[in-house]
């Protein structure tokens, strides 16, 4: 198929790089915030497994083309591809409306942008044509694996509402919904909601596990305990039921905001989302107050290693993510951070500058800890997951750490001669070393 896909969204390349490496003639319109030269020096793209590979494999086999501004539109298409960001939505109708005036005939727009309810429905109203139709095709890709999540979906939203349009879109996806179908259909509006409803029960599930995380400290009980009983539950499950720091990232902060709008816009006020919103924004403190508690207020001079910045390992971006909060809390307080991440120290260094109280590192982790009272854990990359225990008891001169994503087991650490603070973890004296 012919498709034009407008968008310099994650959502937006890796639709570029999987339809075209299936065959299909893609040509890609990147927004003009963010043209193809910036996009492909992106970190976060760079770092995405095998996505700018691909890419560059469509650009020399020809069913890529990416349009820099000044290219030449396709005169006829068959799908137009719409992946652009919350803030480009007024764009979006102008787009679907240049598109259905330039060509004639049948057309298929796949809104796979994250829009309010009933902006497919409005962006087919723009196409003007009876045989046009728009489809809603909910963005389920994952940051760290883009590729992945979208060659190899476990399921696939569509929301639509005409035999034709679900026709062609299964075709235009069949390469990667060949060994069962995972093609998941309803109405339009079903579809828009359905995800941002999704986002926001994995954001109350984590909340109210941050929130038994405090009463659990609060009475002395290690909370592993009382999530791996909750797991148990063939009801509850145990996914997003890990206590921490706080969650971030550029969609999943954003589609929350867009479901709390969408709650505002129809006049039904959400206190179950407000709350929600301000629990994660109060634990992004939580590591800092338990700082603050160990030295008891005395923090200005200090030294601190922070491990992780990214919002989630896999990631280099920092969008929304706890150490941007523990930062300005932290400096506040006079104290220094020597910070560690193999991925995001770029966007970091991009977003708070050149700071005085600020020392990043790339490489080695253990850098960080050198001369530094205690050690955060902020982001879970694997490589942090079993430390040198004795080195790190060395480097730290408090031997304080603090696990924000109790990857950690507190006896075992206890064990090594250091102080181990979690969220809502004590150390078992029936765990042996």
């Amino acid at each position: 198929m012919r498709i034009e896909l407008h968008g310099s969204e994650l959502a937006a390349a890796t639709a570029a790089a999987a339809l075209s490496w299936v065959g299909h003639h893609v040509h890609w319109v990147p927004h003009e915030t963010m043209r193809w030269p910036a996009l492909r020096a992106a970190d976060w793209l760079r770092r995405e497994p095998d996505l700018l590979a691909r890419l560059e494999e469509g650009l020399e086999q020809g069913t890529l083309v990416v349009a820099n501004g000044e290219d030449v539109a396709p005169q006829r298409v068959d799908i137009l591809w719409l992946a652009l960001s919350p803030e480009q939505r007024e764009e979006a109708g102008e787009l679907a409306a240049r598109v259905a005036e330039r060509q004639d005939g049948p057309l298929t727009l796949v809104n796979n942008s994250t829009f309010p309810v009933g902006e497919t429905e409005r962006l087919e109203a723009r196409l003007k044509d009876g045989e046009r139709r728009a489809v809603a095709l909910v963005d389920m890709i994952e940051e760290g694996r883009a590729w992945a999540s979208f060659t190899r979906s476990g399921r696939w939203l569509l929301g639509c509402d005409d035999e034709g349009a679900e026709a062609q879109v299964r075709e235009l996806l069949r390469a990667f919904n060949r060994r069962r179908d995972v093609m998941q259909l309803m109405p339009r509006r079903a579809a828009e909601l359905t995800k941002l409803a999704t986002i926001g029960m994995l954001a109350t599930r984590i909340s109210y596990m941050n929130e038994i995380a405090g009463l659990a400290d609060s009475l002395g009980v290690d909370v592993e305990y009382v999530r791996q009983g909750m797991g148990a539950d063939s009801r509850i499950g145990y996914e997003y039921l890990y206590p921490g720091c706080g969650f971030g990232g550029p969609h999943f902060s954003r589609d929350l905001m867009r479901l709390a709008d969408v709650q505002e816009a129809s006049g039904r006020h959400s206190a179950l989302l407000e709350q929600v919103l301000d629990i994660n924004e109060q634990k992004k403190e939580t590591l800092f107050r338990k700082l603050w508690t160990h030295f008891h207020g005395q923090l200005e001079g200090r030294t601190l290693a922070i491990w992780g910045a990214a919002f989630k390992p896999g990631s280099a971006r920092i969008d929304h993510a706890p150490v941007l909060t523990l930062l300005r809390a932290l400096w506040a307080q006079g104290v220094h951070v020597q910070l560690h991440d193999p991925a995001a120290t770029p966007a970091l260094r991009e977003e708070v500058g050149e700071h005085p109280l600020l020392t990043l590192f790339d490489s080695d982790p253990y850098a960080a800890c050198e001369g530094a009272d205690a050690l955060m854990l902020v982001t879970e990359w694997k490589h942090y997951w079993n430390p040198d225990w004795p080195r790190l008891a060395e480097l730290l001169r408090e031997r304080l750490l603090l696990d924000g994503r109790n990857i950690y087991d507190p006896f075992h650490v206890a064990g090594w001669g250091l102080v181990y603070r979690g969220i809502g973890r004590r150390a078992d004296p029936r765990s042996t070393r």
